[in-house]
């Protein structure tokens, strides 16, 4: 849990931006792989990435300034710290919604696109998580049980307290996500339906999760935190779009079905008027 790893000169690297680094040029190289085996131009794999990531980064510090705006109004000059807070669902709404303009502007199949890019995206989350537990941000609750962490000298989380390591657990549920949703990509045939399952799981997975957050600035809608309540409306996103898809599968097979030709008498000539 040290977030500053070594120093040259003055350039220091930090575990969280570097762990950050890693996980989007996986995603980019894996990316760039997938797409020449499944017979999609890799030339767009950068440009559409370029594309994703720049809103998703915007997208992620407004929704950051969105959960934090009470702070902000007392304090407006929280809104020059850039480096810092960023909010995942607003980098995944930004970065489908960049993904998509790109595709528009180039006329590619945008759900093809999807399906290639989002296991490569889970990839990513898994090491920015582990940038998380290095920073010591995103920590969980307070707790007795032996599957605790303590931070000493962490800027977020509390020091010298027992907490649950709910940034290892994201880690792994990113990588096992991962590794399931590019298992799905060889099973099914339609185009959506990967991008459709990264929407659900993801969604389950994030709602179980931030019960063991102890991170109280994330703020809330009622009873739910701000992401749970995101939660919600991206799992219905996913099972509508699942939906969707298997309906697109059922009509195109409706559509390719042969044909049957009438059958006429022997000798007897077929009307054409």
């Amino acid at each position: 849990m040290k977030n500053d790893l070594f120093s040259i000169g003055r350039f220091t690297i930090h575990g969280y931006g570097l762990m950050i680094g890693i996980g989007f040029l996986s995603a980019y190289l894996l990316s760039d792989y997938r797409a020449k085996k499944k017979g999609l131009d890799p030339d767009h794999v950068f440009g559409l990435a370029g594309w994703a990531i720049a809103i998703g980064l915007v997208s992620a510090k407004l929704l950051y300034y969105m959960t934090t705006i009470d702070e902000i109004m007392a304090n407006p000059r929280l809104l020059l710290d850039v480096a810092n807070g960023f909010v995942v669902y607003g980098g995944i709404i930004g970065g489908i919604i960049g993904g998509y303009v790109y595709c528009r502007r180039h006329k590619l199949e945008f759900l093809k696109y999807v399906d290639l890019i989002m296991p490569t995206v889970a990839l990513a989350q898994g090491f920015g998580r582990i940038g998380c537990f290095l920073a010591g941000c995103c920590y969980g609750r307070e707790t007795e049980g032996a599957f605790a962490i303590v931070f000493q000298n962490s800027a977020y989380a509390p020091n010298g307290i027992p907490l649950i390591p709910t940034q290892l657990i994201c880690s792994a549920f990113n990588f096992a996500h991962f590794f399931v949703l590019t298992w799905l990509g060889g099973k099914v045939k339609k185009d959506g339906q990967v991008g459709a399952m990264y929407l659900i799981i993801y969604s389950m997975g994030r709602f179980v999760i931030e019960f063991y957050r102890g991170d109280l600035i994330r703020g809330n809608v009622g009873a739910l935190s701000t992401s749970q309540f995101i939660s919600l409306f991206a799992a219905g996103a996913g099972i509508l779009l699942f939906m969707v898809s298997r309906k697109r599968e059922t009509l195109e097979k409706g559509e390719a079905a042969p044909q049957e030709t009438p059958k006429t008498d022997a000798g007897q000539q077929q009307d054409t008027d």
